[in-house]
């Protein structure tokens, strides 16, 4: 159950996120009249709350786990040489590497069956704000997680350069979701920006901008995309329970034999009888 202390520490957190973001919503919004109460806001609260409750400590328990199992992995003078080099470098490198495996990665979200039942619950959303980013089910997040973190591990980066990172990645990713278009210019290929992750979000399964941090992995693949306007429509083809039980069951559903496929080939699955909200 969660503690006092947990409860705490969330509603502190949701404050912050509302006072850093909001504000920027307000006044460089991407699509403008969108409400602060959308159209599922309370169901995206219930991830937040469920990331900040009870999937957050079990996604860093298991990392920890496999990076100790994946330890030996790399010759203990190579990781020392690693862990010796300066701080800003480590960060580069580090950045680097995860981009590249979280790259690749997360294009097979999108093409692999199985990856994308869970994957799909993040691309749900039709209406995309800094709490939208929360919308993950926690195998999803245990993917990503594992992608970014795990081969920083076993090549030695230490903890210490590695929590910094996963604190600013996950600023980043709550940037990249909200409701902000900032005109950024020819910077926006190096550090990217919250419209290239719009057009991600876009119906088309294969829209692209696949990248992590920086784009640059999109323009050397071939997927990177930048129209100067908003995507029409958000979200995903297939049929979806519209709670949050119904969503974090939705991958376990088995498809129905014989469905019509969606337009982006994946077989339409059983909808979940919708859970009562509050």
């Amino acid at each position: 159950m969660p503690t006092l202390d947990m409860l705490l520490g969330a509603g502190l957190s949701l404050l912050f996120l509302v006072v850093l973001f909001r504000p920027l919503e307000w006044a460089y919004p991407a699509k403008p009249g969108q409400r602060f109460f959308r159209r599922e806001w309370f169901i995206d609260l219930c991830f937040f709350l469920g990331q900040y409750l009870l999937w957050g400590g079990l996604v860093f328990a298991l990392l920890i786990h496999f990076a100790d199992r994946l330890d030996g992995l790399m010759p203990a003078g190579f990781r020392a040489a690693v862990a010796a080099q300066p701080w800003w470098l480590q960060a580069i490198e580090a950045v680097f590497l995860s981009d590249l495996c979280v790259y690749w990665g997360h294009r097979l979200q999108h093409k692999v069956g199985f990856l994308w039942r869970f994957h799909s619950i993040h691309h749900s959303s039709e209406h995309l704000d800094w709490l939208a980013a929360h919308r993950e089910h926690p195998v999803d997040t245990v993917y990503t997680m594992g992608l970014i973190n795990l081969p920083a591990f076993v090549l030695g980066f230490p903890l210490e350069t590695l929590a910094g990172l996963i604190a600013f990645r996950g600023l980043w990713a709550i940037y990249i979701h909200s409701n902000v278009r900032l005109n950024t210019g020819p910077l926006r290929v190096l550090f990217g920006a919250p419209e290239l992750h719009h057009w991600h979000h876009d119906r088309d399964r294969e829209a692209g901008n696949y990248a992590n941090i920086s784009p640059l992995m999109d323009v050397l693949f071939g997927t990177y995309r930048c129209p100067d306007h908003e995507p029409e429509r958000l979200g995903i083809h297939e049929p979806i329970a519209r709670g949050y039980l119904g969503q974090m069951l939705h991958p376990f559903v088995f498809w129905k034999r014989g469905a019509r496929p969606d337009p982006d080939g994946a077989p339409e699955p059983v909808r979940l009888p919708e859970p009562a909200q509050a």
